[in-house]
């Protein structure tokens, strides 16, 4: 190890691992494998001169998603000039992807989530269960005089579009659109749009919901974008831009994340026909397979940012006040000290304690309506289409760009019918 990865953060243009090209994207378990053994904390200096930790194993991702003393959601909580903190942060679509419960500290945070927690309960999301049939199994239904279908584009990303804004309240005539909202919020490079074209999206849809918002108090309905509107606590109420900020994080929990989870999960399995064939044996196990599928093909690579509140030794390296700390969950539910063969998918893993879904205060809280979706459509997927298989065993699939999400940009497939 050299003496710049043992007294700081490697220089911009000297990073020691590669993270961003197509070849890690495509298989980055070896590169964070190297990391956890090398460079568990691993500095590196951006292009911009900030300074990014990537944290890679188990228990250290832990303590940070645990620390909400030193490391804070709300770069502006640090105190230091930061470019996620500039004022590009006040235009209106930077406000809304990052001035919501996901991106604030206490006491913002513990006001907005217990809000949000009184519209968005467990029971809203498990009586969405006969609609998520319905919807699955509809699009299968499609597939019945097709010779080959890409499992992203066909299922994979309509049918939790539908599930989200059905329990929005948002009508059917709209969903198309709003799945290019939804697409449009993520990050530039996850969609292939431009600043441009995604600042448009995103003006388009705050003035769509704008009138949603003032229909729903006109004539409250049984959906979730009224629960949320008469949420309060302690004579306290969100606010119209709370409103729209929050419901494009549960578009992009309850759509982007089930997207990966779907096509990551359906690949897994493919790859790893002794486990798909126990599950058709003993289809009790979906529940345990959704949960190892979420550690070992999970949909989200790393947490979303962190910054340091404050200078802190962690792990033997000095983070210093502003630095920007990347946890990566995908690294962690493959960490060795943590699981036993973690390179192995086993469908009835015990005290399977994975971090895909993050912990703590910040846990996501989408995470009931992502596995209640990734159970009904992969075993839908998987006992109605017989002879599933890979369109091109041998070929390489294509991932998409960024540090944020894991997911496939496609998945060909053929099978032999379709099961009515």
């Amino acid at each position: 190890m050299n003496s710049a990865q043992e007294n700081g953060p490697q220089a911009a243009g000297q990073s020691q691992f590669d993270l961003f090209g197509p070849e890690f994207k495509r298989n980055p378990f070896p590169t964070f494998a190297r990391m956890r053994q090398d460079a568990p904390i691993y500095g590196h200096e951006a292009p911009n001169g900030t300074t990014i930790w990537y944290i890679t194993r188990y228990d250290h991702v832990l303590s940070v998603l645990r620390d909400e003393t030193n490391f804070c959601k709300d770069p502006r909580n640090t105190g230091v000039a930061t470019t996620s903190g500039s004022a590009s942060r006040k235009t209106s679509m930077h406000r809304l992807i990052n001035e919501n419960m996901l991106f604030s500290d206490p006491p913002d945070h513990t006001r907005l989530r217990s809000l949000v927690s009184q519209a968005f309960t467990p029971q809203r999301i498990e009586q969405q269960s006969g609609f998520i049939n319905a919807v699955t199994n509809d699009l299968i239904d499609r597939f019945q005089f097709a010779q080959e279908v890409d499992l992203i584009e066909s299922f994979a990303l309509p049918m939790p579009v539908f599930v989200i804004s059905r329990l929005l309240g948002i009508p059917d005539e709209d969903r198309e659109e709003v799945a290019l909202w939804s697409q449009a919020i993520i990050s530039p490079g996850s969609r292939n749009l431009n600043y441009s074209a995604r600042k448009r999206r995103v003006q388009a849809f705050i003035r769509y919901l704008t009138q949603i918002f003032a229909q729903r108090r006109a004539e409250p309905q049984d959906d979730l974008i009224s629960a949320l509107i008469h949420a309060e606590e302690a004579g306290d109420r969100l606010s119209d831009f709370e409103l729209s900020s929050m419901v494009a994080l549960l578009l992009v929990t309850g759509h982007e994340t089930t997207v990966n989870l779907i096509g990551n999960g359906a690949l897994a399995l493919l790859q790893h026909t002794d486990q798909l064939a126990a599950l058709r044996e003993n289809p009790d196990l979906w529940g345990s397979a959704v949960e190892e599928l979420l550690r070992y093909a999970g949909p989200v690579e790393t947490s979303t940012s962190r910054w340091a509140c404050q200078d802190i030794q962690f792990g033997g390296k000095l983070i210093h006040r502003g630095d920007l700390v990347r946890v990566v969950l995908a690294s962690a539910n493959r960490d060795p000290a943590q699981f036993q063969a973690p390179g192995d998918l086993r469908i009835d893993r015990a005290d399977n304690r994975h971090l895909a879904f993050g912990y703590g205060a910040h846990y996501c809280l989408g995470a009931p309506l992502a596995r209640l979706e990734a159970r009904i459509a992969l075993r839908a997927v998987f006992e109605r289409m017989e002879g599933l298989r890979l369109s091109s065993p041998g070929g390489k699939l294509e991932w998409r760009a960024g540090v944020l999400f894991r997911g496939l940009e496609r998945l060909p497939l053929k099978w032999d019918q379709v099961r009515t």
